[in-house]
């Protein structure tokens, strides 16, 4: 196999990037915004997180329609088990970065607070405005997010190992730039 075959390719790996510095932008800033009393502060922070939020949607729908169009590099030699979690994990990763955008959406539009895309174009509310079912989606909004947490953890761990125990060169398909695998006997390190 050639390197670039065991590469994504760049439109996917340019997703990913771009979708990982989103969430680590916005994911403390949801957990800071949180504990701010109300105040035009907060609201302004609010309205940076739900435009983050409606871009990582934008851009996880795109990611899904490319993924379902080009088909991932093989996965290096490894048991049968690890295959089918990273496969559940990858699938896991990709339905709660569409529903946890959505949900916070849900919970915008039944709290009355609008969302209005980088202050500028008015997106409509999913619902009417109804305080127990915004409590329900706030809710529903932070267990997506720490279901989030957990399963980059894992991924990242997972890329990890693979990388420094395993010396599989599997954290090269997702690198940017012009990252190969080295050959078998070096490990599978990564080479630029």
């Amino acid at each position: 196999m050639s390197p670039a075959d065991a590469r994504y390719d760049r439109v996917a790996i340019a997703l990913h990037w771009l979708i990982a510095g989103a969430l680590f932008v916005t994911f403390p800033l949801g957990l800071y915004m949180a504990d701010l009393p109300l105040s035009p502060r907060r609201l302004e922070l609010a309205s940076y997180h739900r435009w983050i939020g409606v871009t990582v949607f934008g851009l996880m729908s795109v990611r899904l329609g490319w993924r379902l169009r080009h088909r991932p590099p093989p996965l290096p030699p490894m048991p049968a088990w690890q295959r089918r979690a990273a496969t559940a994990t990858h699938w896991a990763l990709y339905g709660l970065l569409l529903a946890i955008p959505l949900s916070g959406w849900l919970h915008g539009s039944a709290a009355g607070a609008p969302t209005v895309y980088l202050g500028r174009w008015p997106l409509p509310d999913l619902v009417g405005e109804d305080e127990t079912l915004a409590e329900g989606f706030r809710l529903a909004h932070v267990a997506l997010n720490f279901s989030l947490l957990a399963l980059v953890i894992v991924h990242v761990a997972a890329a990890v190992r693979h990388q420094f125990v395993d010396r599989d060169g599997l954290i090269a398909r997702m690198l940017p730039g012009r990252a190969y695998f080295g050959s078998s006997g070096s490990g599978g390190s990564v080479r630029r």
